[in-house]
């Protein structure tokens, strides 16, 4: 089987393009499932109602977000409402929303985890604890991580620690794809971030000038949303359902 999971998208314009080529993309891969980190999907990063759906109806079957999950107030209402939207698992007991998404496929189940780093980001619960509980009540072996985090560190030592109990560990957040991608234990599919989708020309999806003036003088400016073509980051991974195994991993960037 093979699943595609597409780095963060940011706005409308990543939403469009998205829908725009997925459908060649599923065909040239022959791809079974695609997962979508939609935390930015948004006008102004978030994840709303009409973000969530344009992503839904680009044909994602499982949509993960991240550190801004509940940027926008009506996120709340919708985390508690669809099944295939998730935030991370690691927020504390009690908070809307779920950390794990499971597919029944009749002959074999896959689940998606959304998990997010401590290093650098908000301080959640253990991560690593967080993974141990998730792992222990899961009934099935084809388990994809989404990690949103910051540090390379805190994402590789993840990888790690999840070698052979996962079958793909995939970063994202930096919006930034890197090349790094392995086979882990020969088991576990794993890369340090995935990427991005929505303006390529741009400071991680907006406008170069304010992002520009905001490092260099360090004074408030109004982020909006880039106008340069787009590109789309992504992994396809090749996996035995039978056995939660990856066999492959390969980083596609369309332009």
């Amino acid at each position: 089987m093979k699943l595609l999971f597409v780095g963060d998208v940011v706005g409308k314009s990543g939403c469009d393009f998205l829908k725009d080529k997925i459908s060649a993309i599923k065909k040239e891969y022959g791809i079974d499932f695609l997962v979508v980190n939609g935390e930015n999907s948004a006008q102004g990063n978030g994840i709303t109602r009409k973000s969530l759906e344009m992503l839904i109806s680009a044909g994602a079957d499982v949509v993960t977000t991240g550190n801004h999950c509940f940027k926008r107030r009506e996120s709340v209402d919708i985390f508690d409402e669809f099944d295939y939207l998730t935030r991370p698992v690691n927020y504390p007991e009690g908070v809307c929303g779920h950390g794990v998404c499971e597919l029944d496929m009749g002959a074999y189940k896959i689940a998606v985890v959304n998990l997010q780093g401590v290093v650098y980001m908000d301080s959640l619960d253990n991560p690593f604890e967080a993974m141990d509980k998730v792992l222990s009540e899961l009934d099935t072996e084809n388990i994809f991580v989404d990690f949103h985090a910051e540090a390379t560190a805190e994402k590789k030592a993840m990888g790690h620690y999840l070698a052979g109990r996962v079958t793909a560990l995939l970063g994202t957040h930096t919006h930034v794809q890197t090349s790094d991608e392995i086979i882990l234990s020969g088991h576990t599919a794993y890369i340090t971030d995935v990427g991005m989708t929505g303006p390529e020309l741009s400071v991680l999806g907006v406008d170069i000038e304010p992002a520009v003036n905001k490092q260099r003088f360090h004074y408030p400016v109004q982020f909006k949303e880039s106008e340069s073509p787009c590109f789309l980051n992504g992994v396809v991974i090749d996996f035995d359902e039978k056995l939660g195994k990856a066999n492959k991993i390969e980083r596609i960037i369309v332009r």
